[in-house]
């Protein structure tokens, strides 16, 4: 119990530490500081880029619209107030960007989910012609996973990524997709219950 208590004073340390960095460089952005915003960028690239894969699972479209995400914080630093932590207002220009991604894709003739259930069958593996080792079927079940959880609806979808990538807590997720906390503890319970029943037919398969 102390090394668990031991560890999570680490990381909220860390994490403290890393939000007052990021406030320090977004007063230089302000200035157009261009190597402030280039150790800005390097900071928080992967959560950006990685968040955005795994709501739209398409790594070509992370990396265009984590672009898009930068540059309104290159262009939005002159207003930026440091009200809350970093990483929420960051998240909050994530979410605005892939929210309309994922609504542009709704309207195409064929959806980047229909394509992706085509490519990753959510349901038993075929047996006879498929009988994989341990390492290929816990790679195919973090692919079925992730394919899961593109079939959430977008709130719900970007609160699992943000809690179980990103690690961030219910009071942060909240302020990131305009939700209480218990609204938000909510939204996940479903979300882990959907995600439960999709999966249980390949977990069945696996027992």
């Amino acid at each position: 119990m102390q090394s668990e208590a031991s560890n999570q004073s680490e990381e909220k340390e860390a994490s403290d530490e890393l939000n007052l960095e990021s406030i320090a460089l977004m007063e230089r952005v302000k200035g157009g500081d261009d190597a402030a915003f280039e150790r800005l960028v390097l900071l928080h690239q992967h959560a950006v880029i990685g968040t955005v894969a795994k709501m739209l699972s398409n790594t070509a479209d992370a990396h265009d619209i984590s672009q898009q995400v930068f540059l309104r914080v290159w262009k939005s630093a002159g207003r930026y107030r440091p009200e809350a932590k970093f990483t929420t207002w960051l998240f909050t220009i994530t979410r605005n960007l892939v929210f309309n991604e994922m609504r542009r894709r709704k309207r195409r003739p064929t959806s980047s989910l229909d394509e992706a259930e085509e490519k990753y069958h959510l349901g038993m593996p075929d047996e006879e012609r498929y009988q994989p080792d341990a390492e290929s079927l816990q790679a195919e079940l973090e692919e079925v996973i992730e394919q899961a959880i593109q079939s959430l609806p977008e709130k719900q979808r970007m609160a699992v990524v943000l809690r179980r990538y990103e690690d961030l807590p219910y009071e942060e997720i909240g302020k990131i997709i305009e939700l209480s906390v218990p609204a938000v503890k909510s939204l996940l319970f479903r979300a882990r219950t959907q995600l439960r029943e999709k999966l249980r037919p390949y977990l069945e398969a696996g027992d």
